[in-house]
């Protein structure tokens, strides 16, 4: 059993449409006989008036618009479809004010947000723009059908609004899925570079050891190659010496 949800519209009773297949027209109600005049024996009387067409007419034309602005609602129970139509009945001042009433109740009682998005609210402020709008259509048409493109406009503003805001949160996700793709990457060659960081410095120490093995290795070598050199120098002065004194020793005799 699905039974329709209460809104601040207006509605007719419910007319039970069909009941075990047996389809039944909306309208439809069940045929009366009236009963047979007595007969007159005096005079007859004449004819009663007809009624306006112009006013009839006018109410049928008045339901067809609100059955095309606001569609009856139709629901199952037990295996019997319902169809209640959109009230036709003329409002007054206190229908307006209990309309009021009953929107703070449903708001208060449905705890719907007072500031920021709220589907709730905006649910209830659409059920009651709908009543508006049955209110003014019965008195006025034109003015009905105008609130139509009205009501019609906004929807379909805030179906754009919809339809932007998700796309935007899409790229959003796009963009942070991307951001956390490449910050896996970055991640990965930070990593790939510390690596290859302590590689080049491990390199670096080892030639630095090198070198300075090579350096000390070299500064003793120079060490033993001076004192060697010195100690050369010092033997050829002494032998120099010792030459020039034998020399000396030879020539001095012959004067």
């Amino acid at each position: 059993m699905i039974l329709p949800a209460d809104s601040l519209l207006k509605y007719d009773n419910p007319v039970l449409v069909s009941k075990n297949t047996d389809k039944k027209s909306p309208k439809a109600r069940p045929l009366k006989v009236s009963p047979q005049p007595p007969p007159v024996s005096g005079p007859v009387p004449p004819p009663p008036k007809p009624k306006s067409p112009s006013a009839e007419a006018l109410k049928q034309q008045t339901e067809e618009i609100l059955n095309a602005i606001l569609p009856p609602r139709e629901w199952m129970e037990n295996n019997q479809r319902w169809v209640q139509q959109v009230s036709s009945t003329p409002c007054t001042r206190m229908d307006v004010v209990h309309l009021q009433e009953q929107l703070d109740l449903k708001l208060q009682q449905r705890q719907a947000r007072e500031t920021s998005i709220c589907p709730v609210r905006r649910e209830l402020y659409s059920q009651c723009f709908d009543e508006l709008i049955r209110q003014v259509t019965i008195n006025c048409a034109e003015r009905g059908l105008l609130l139509l493109r009205v009501r019609d406009e906004i929807r379909m503003t805030i179906a754009a609004y919809q339809t932007l805001y998700q796309s935007s949160v899409a790229f959003g996700i796009r963009k942070a899925l991307q951001a956390e793709q490449g910050k896996s990457d970055m991640e990965q060659r930070i990593s790939d570079l510390e690596n290859e960081k302590r590689d080049l410095e491990r390199q670096v120490n080892e030639q630095k050891a090198k070198c300075e093995a090579i350096e000390r290795r070299e500064t003793e070598r120079r060490q033993v190659e001076e004192k060697k050199h010195t100690e050369e120098i010092q033997f050829l002065k002494r032998t120099n010496q010792q030459l020039k004194a034998q020399l000396e020793g030879i020539i001095a005799p012959k004067k």
